[in-house]
């Protein structure tokens, strides 16, 4: 049975009043901090074209499993809304479609990752996007586990942004920016889905309905 008065002779060093302090917290149940590295994460990257439904199943996945979800994305949009001289830059390579440049991304993404509260297991919503991005990241971060990839038709993936552009205020919600961003999506996926198929972690998933 634990005590509930305990008397700690604090007439000594400091380093030995906190042993007896741990001590006593431990026999009622406490249990230590552990400090969580990146590292031991379990990642899950999700991709898919403009308009797959990746960030819909994303949020009811998060609804069922205990894991820290956030979208490159809106982490890149984010930085463009802060105003700073590098969300400017972003804005324009967004506007046309490009992709941004690897190390912005990465960065976005581990500095998110070290906010999360020591998350055990994050869901990666549009990463990598080309193949330089996925290794990049695992060799500084950590290897993901699984590549959901969400499959559906373009006129689908039309419909849904321009669609969600009317209430969202994107800048890269309408035709012409779509039709860059398939463009360019086809272009970097393919090594990508190509690669973690060879890997064993690939799983796709038709959301075209």
């Amino acid at each position: 049975m634990s005590e509930i008065l305990i008397k700690i002779d604090s007439d000594r060093s400091i380093s030995d009043v906190f042993q007896d302090n741990c001590a006593a917290l431990e026999a009622n149940g406490f249990q230590p901090v552990t400090t969580h590295s990146l590292k031991d994460s379990k990642v899950v990257f999700v991709l898919g074209g403009p308009g797959s439904g990746k960030g819909t199943q994303c949020k009811r996945i998060v609804e069922r499993y205990k894991v820290t979800h956030f979208s490159a994305g809106d982490l890149l949009r984010a930085e463009v809304a802060s105003g700073s001289e590098k969300g400017k830059e972003l804005e324009e390579t967004m506007k046309e479609g490009k992709l941004v440049p690897l190390e912005v991304t990465l960065g976005l993404i581990e500095d998110a990752m070290k906010r999360s509260g020591d998350s055990p297991s994050f869901l990666i919503d549009g990463f990598p996007r080309e193949i330089n991005q996925g290794l990049e990241f695992e060799r500084l971060i950590t290897p993901c586990c699984v590549v959901l990839s969400y499959e559906c038709s373009e006129e689908v993936m039309m419909q849904r942004p321009l669609e969600r552009g009317k209430t969202s205020e994107r800048a890269d919600d309408n035709e012409e920016t779509i039709k860059k961003r398939f463009h360019t999506f086809k272009e970097s996926m393919m090594p990508v889905l190509n690669y973690y198929d060879k890997e064993g972690k690939l799983r796709k998933i038709n959301d075209g309905l």
